[in-house]
């Protein structure tokens, strides 16, 4: 069997430096290779990559525009001002507003938080926000993971004599908003070595920024916590500071979690060794279903809430995340039907239903590219304004696209894979060719098929190596002192030649497969579980040999510990 789903592609390093590496750190040539991989290709690299410290976070102060931002605040918070933390309605807006608040409150700011409706209001600074900001007298206003295009609202802004400092990371336009400072390192002239951090890092960078200047000490656990969850659910790279944030937000929240963490993780029975997937799978989604359906300040308030408050708080947000999956569900169900009546030969994914919450569209993008593996659009609306959101395939510059359409929108900003947009319904048309046309225009057929990079080629007997005590192999311990694994550090995909399909694969869960697997030569055995694949049971069981493509873990089960394959793709041969 080749479903032809996926392109197997082998990374193929050079052999002369992984055979140093592998000299220089005494490892197997398999954990050499993964790690030139990752552009680690000597020591020192291995040695911040495997002990990552608090000493490799850059210099905020290379940030442009961030010793102005840091004296306007203390100036702010000395003379007792009123400040207002802005952030965006999704996780990393909204983390971003929570770290802020917490460390105003800590230095006893005079402080207050405001996200806007997503229904009324929009992405952004809006002018209804501005007219609010007005009437509480507010004198300084911390933008976080927005309004670097907000011009008319950071224009009305100044009007009324109030400073505005903007955290943002998105690409900023041809004109920057007239502000007091603006800390956005994809700003053309600005010299911060590194560019991928989200919001939540940037009002982080601000904060820590604040304590050198100001010789403060401060424990930085809970808001590592908080930019640990931003990072890893706004889906930037795992690499350089960002690495850093999840890897001492994934530490600190496994030793003292702050409490609507705590809180959360003991309502789903989590138990310790957090790790990434928790962060993505079980706090975002709660964070963010706030903010699509209702407002994102509930998320907000669970964040710096204590124990008692907590507790309250996160009942509410339960139950909209329950709604938002039923919304989600739905919505995604009829889009799927849309696109499956449209033609097979197009080379984007556009659909549009005036019924559909703005909430979810999001959501519903993503949903849709598991199925349709290209660009897509996702729009809807009901009176003269359309809003959605567009996602892209890897590797394909979806802001690129929507920037060479902009006259369409009446506003869009984003980043390379992922935008939000808003246009007239009169253009709706015009905009799905124009759309269709340039991504066909500019796409390479290549990016439309879904890609597997493989690391390196594993034997089973060369996977059971060196076990410990525990029955855990010394590769599968290196392994995970390579985590947080995600985009830019992917977690490391293996082939598997040759295995016999000993026991043929079983149902287990709704849709998922079950295999025991052998080498057929050393009698080595493995589990193996490959998600969402009962389409291809019947073919499988009739297998006898097949070359196996997937990451490895640690399955532990009432104390026992044994490893098994995540399958990622199958080709039997």
């Amino acid at each position: 069997m080749n479903s032809n789903k996926f392109q197997w592609i082998h990374k193929e390093p050079s052999l002369k430096l992984v055979e140093v590496l592998a000299s220089e750190l005494n490892v197997s040539k398999i954990i050499s290779k993964i790690l030139v991989n990752r552009g680690i290709v000597d020591y020192t690299d291995a040695q911040n990559y495997f002990r990552p410290n608090l000493d490799q976070f850059h210099d905020g102060f290379l940030m442009k525009g961030m010793e102005k931002a840091v004296v306007r605040l203390n100036a702010a918070v000395r003379n007792n001002e009123t400040i207002l933390i802005y952030g965006d309605y999704d996780v990393d807006g909204t983390c971003a507003v929570a770290l802020m608040v917490e460390f105003l409150q800590k230095i006893n700011g005079k402080v207050l938080h405001y996200q806007p409706q997503r229904d009324t209001e929009g992405y952004g600074i809006s002018l209804k926000s501005v007219a609010w900001c007005k009437e509480n007298s507010i004198d300084l206003i911390i933008a976080l993971d927005c309004g670097i295009k907000d011009l008319k609202a950071s224009k009305a802004i100044k009007e009324i004599n109030i400073d505005l400092i903007i955290c943002d990371h998105h690409k900023p336009g041809d004109l920057l908003p007239e502000v007091f400072s603006i800390l956005n390192p994809k700003q053309d002239d600005c010299q911060y070595p590194f560019k991928e951090l989200c919001g939540c890092g940037i009002g982080l960078k601000l904060i820590q920024s604040y304590l050198i200047k100001y010789d403060l000490d401060m424990e930085l656990n809970s808001f590592f916590q908080l930019a640990a969850v931003a990072t890893a659910a706004d889906v930037v790279p795992l690499i350089n500071e960002n690495r850093l944030l999840v890897f001492f937000g994934l530490k600190a929240i496994n030793k003292t979690p702050i409490a609507p963490f705590q809180i959360l993780f003991e309502k789903l029975n989590v138990q310790n060794n957090f790790n990434l997937g928790d962060l993505i799978f079980k706090i975002a989604p709660r964070i963010n279903a706030a903010g699509r359906l209702d407002s994102a300040s509930i998320a907000t308030n669970f964040l710096i809430s204590n124990n008692n408050d907590a507790e309250r708080n996160l009942l509410k947000i339960e139950s909209i995340n329950e709604k938002r999956k039923t919304i989600d569900e739905k919505i995604t169900a009829k889009a799927l039907d849309q696109l499956h009546k449209q033609s097979i030969n197009r080379f984007t994914n556009f659909v549009y239903s005036p019924d559909w919450h703005k909430g979810v569209v999001g959501i519903v993008a993503s949903r849709i590219i598991e199925k349709y593996y290209l660009p897509t659009i996702v729009l809807t609306g009901y009176n003269d304004l359309l809003t959605g959101s567009a996602r892209s395939v890897k590797g394909f510059d979806l802001y690129k696209v929507l920037n060479k359409l902009k006259h369409f929108f009446v506003r869009f900003g984003g980043h390379k894979y992922a935008a939000g947009l808003s246009l007239k319904k009169e253009n709706l048309d015009l905009f799905k060719e124009a759309f269709e046309q340039e991504v066909k225009n500019t796409i390479n057929k290549d990016d439309l098929i879904p890609k597997i990079y493989i690391d390196s080629e594993l034997s089973l007997n060369e996977l059971f190596e060196n076990r410990n005590q525990n029955n855990t192999p010394k590769l599968y311990r290196i392994l995970q002192q390579m985590e947080p694994f995600g985009i830019g550090n992917p977690k490391p995909n293996f082939i598997f030649k040759q295995l016999l399909n000993y026991i043929p694969p079983k149902i287990v869960g709704d849709n998922h497969l079950k295999f025991k697997l052998s080498d057929g030569v050393n009698n080595r055995l493995i589990d193996a579980i490959w998600f969402n694949s009962i389409g291809s049971l019947n073919v499988l069981k009739k297998a006898s040999f097949m070359d196996v493509v997937g990451s490895i873990d640690e399955n532990i089960y009432l104390g026992n510990r044994n490893m098994q394959i995540l399958i990622k793709d199958v080709r039997i041969v």
